[in-house]
């Protein structure tokens, strides 16, 4: 062999070697939720889900001080270790190592991070009755960094001209028109989901999860989105995170590798969900219908979870905790409340509340009958014995009685009495005056579209809303008389909010393009939402209505400092209301100043109520 053929063979082995030892020297844990932990939490216990190739057999040790590995949890699946740790009192922030070993030979180290508690955080205070909820759909407000709007790897490009495709919206655009929010009066945002849903197509609206631990890079980064919380919270303004545990997206990460069989609620066929939300109530319903209505999928590309596996329903809660945790939230939306396991519901709620007694969750019941919406919430006693830990519900049977009773003409149960009753079913909630009231949401047809582009039932909608019980949201776009004319998709009633994109014509954060009664909507809501902030009355006042006569609905909200006459005419005439009648509440004579149009009132024998108006009245007896 000459010389240099035998080097050539040695340089060959070297190189083998020296691979092959890179080889071994590779991490094989992928993953590690959740990525950190914060001390000082008032459960100590903690749980590790670790991901990656043939890890199962591992045996994970840390010398870190306070730090116990209590339990060790291996799953059907040879890819997953979970670690169930006791953060002992006193245990210090730091970098804690995990050593693997098998066979007594250590395999590879992990680092994670345990993490200082933000002073207070303890008592995160949610929202109440003294905010304004501002709803927006990120995809859709403002396009703030257009370089992310395509990301190389992921499975869905922009395409602002497809209504149900990715238009380029994201967390800079929102941190960008902070000021616009904070001008208008809102003083919370819920945004519909920005974590990862990296799905082929239909996935800007967020409820496709593929990672729960991740912001979808075509939104931002983890990052972005806590420096999104507290540039608002230094603006007065509260985040709610809109979250999903029913379903995650077909393209979530675990799809392909489950750590078990019942990860996710399997059946022979696509079954998809029958919606029926009175089965859990309904003395005579069938078992196989109920589990239809919570095990089954929402949709073919939203697997439906199986909360009833402890290991994910341990999780899915660590999420939410880690989520109010590392972005300081003021509360969280919960999607398609009651359909997962019910009893999950419970505990989920129960921790999360345990964790932070003055938070604030608000879930989706979207039925119509308070019956049904009653029966979730917090210190309800219902007929089969559930209970529920969850503070508040989206109210949706006062959004569907007003839309009805604004549009239809007045009659026994219709008109202002539909209003009127569906308010009276009140008794069946343990605290109605929590509940959360809007005009529209991301779900449904813009307010503007229901009312049939009225605008004076618009005024007395929006007027209604910002004054009745309960905690307002208002949608964004609709103060701006945003609509989705003749058609109920989902991609049209979430159009892009007009100045949120470089180029367009129109600006709802400048005004400029905007009609005459665009203008005059947008400063009709900013007036009721300013002078809401200081109006006691509204926030947790009580309230008395009276029953609807000919055409005008009137109710008072009052507390010691503060009295609210609220009246709304929907006759094409004036009203000559007479006020004998609400001597119980209103000291006549006095003086009352229209919250709206800054006009003054004499309140004596009666007062002139404007064709198809609606009055604010601040009353001075």
């Amino acid at each position: 062999m000459s010389r240099r053929s035998f080097l050539s063979i040695a340089f060959l082995l070297f190189l083998v070697f020296s691979f092959g030892k890179m080889a071994a020297q590779v991490n094989p844990i992928e993953r590690v939720e959740p990525p950190n932990w914060w001390v000082g939490m008032k459960n100590p216990r903690v749980q590790l889900l670790l991901h990656g190739d043939a890890i199962g057999d591992l045996n994970p040790s840390t010398a870190y001080p306070g730090v116990e590995i209590e339990q060790v949890i291996k799953v059907p699946s040879p890819n997953y270790l979970f670690v169930n740790l006791l953060l002992k009192e006193g245990v210090k922030p730091g970098k804690v190592r995990f050593d693997f070993t098998k066979d007594g030979k250590k395999v590879c180290s992990v680092q994670w991070e345990l993490w200082q508690r933000e002073p207070g955080a303890a008592e995160h205070k949610g929202f109440d009755n003294s905010d304004v909820l501002y709803l927006i759909t990120p995809d859709r407000f403002a396009n703030g960094d257009p370089t992310n709007d395509d990301v190389p790897g992921m499975r869905e490009r922009s395409n602002r001209a497809f209504k149900g495709g990715r238009h380029g919206g994201d967390i800079e655009g929102i941190r960008q028109h902070l000021d616009y929010i904070s001008d208008m009066g809102f003083t919370v945002i819920w945004l519909n989901p920005v974590l990862e849903n990296d799905m082929p197509e239909y996935s800007y609206h967020g409820y496709s999860t593929t990672d729960f631990y991740k912001v979808d890079p075509r939104f931002g980064t983890n990052e972005s989105y806590r420096q999104l919380a507290d540039e608002a919270r230094s603006k007065g303004i509260g985040l709610i995170m809109d979250m999903i545990v029913n379903h995650c997206g077909l393209q979530h990460w675990w799809m392909n590798d489950l750590p078990s069989p019942d990860w996710i609620n399997h059946w022979p066929e696509y079954t998809g969900t029958n919606h029926r939300k009175t089965l859990l109530q309904d003395p005579y319903g069938s078992e196989l219908d109920k589990k239809i209505f919570t095990d089954g999928w929402f949709v073919p590309t939203m697997p439906d979870l199986n909360q009833r596996n402890p290991l994910l329903a341990n999780y899915l809660t660590q999420n939410a905790i880690w989520w109010i945790e590392y972005l300081g939230l003021a509360g969280i939306r919960m999607d398609t409340y009651p359909y997962p396991d019910e009893d999950y519901m419970t505990e989920w709620t129960r921790r999360v509340m345990e964790e932070y007694p003055n938070f604030n969750v608000v879930g989706e019941e979207w039925h119509e009958d308070p019956a049904i919406v009653s029966y979730w919430q917090r210190g309800k006693h219902n007929a089969n014995g559930y209970v529920s830990y969850l503070p508040t519900l989206m109210d949706f049977p006062i959004q569907a009685a007003m839309s009805k009773a604004l549009k239809e003409p007045e009659g026994w149960f219709d008109g202002w009495h539909r209003l009127y009753e569906t308010l009276a079913q009140d008794f069946l909630y343990p605290d109605p005056y929590v509940l959360v009231t809007f005009p529209d949401n991301h779900d449904m047809s813009r307010i503007f579209t229901q009312l049939n582009e009225d605008f004076d039932l618009y005024k007395m909608a929006i007027a209604f809303v910002l004054t009745t019980r309960g905690t307002p949201q208002i949608y964004y776009g609709t103060e701006i008389l945003m609509k989705n004319p003749g058609t109920g998709d989902h991609g049209i009633i979430r159009s892009d909010f007009p100045g949120g994109w470089d180029g367009d014509l129109v600006n709802g954060f400048t005004g400029e393009g905007l009609t005459n009664q665009q203008k005059e909507a947008q400063a009709f809501v900013a007036n009721l939402l300013h002078w809401r902030k200081n109006a006691t009355a509204v926030h947790f006042g009580k309230l008395v209505h009276f029953q609807p006569r000919d055409g005008v609905y009137v109710y008072f909200r009052f507390d010691e400092k503060q009295k609210v006459m609220v009246v709304m005419n929907k006759n094409t005439a004036d009203s000559e209301l007479a006020l004998d009648r609400f001597a119980e509440v209103l000291a006549t004579p006095a003086s009352a100043k229209d919250v709206i149009t800054g006009k003054a009132f004499q309140l004596d024998e009666s007062i002139s109520v404007p064709a198809r108006g609606v009055l604010v009245l601040e009353v001075e007896e």
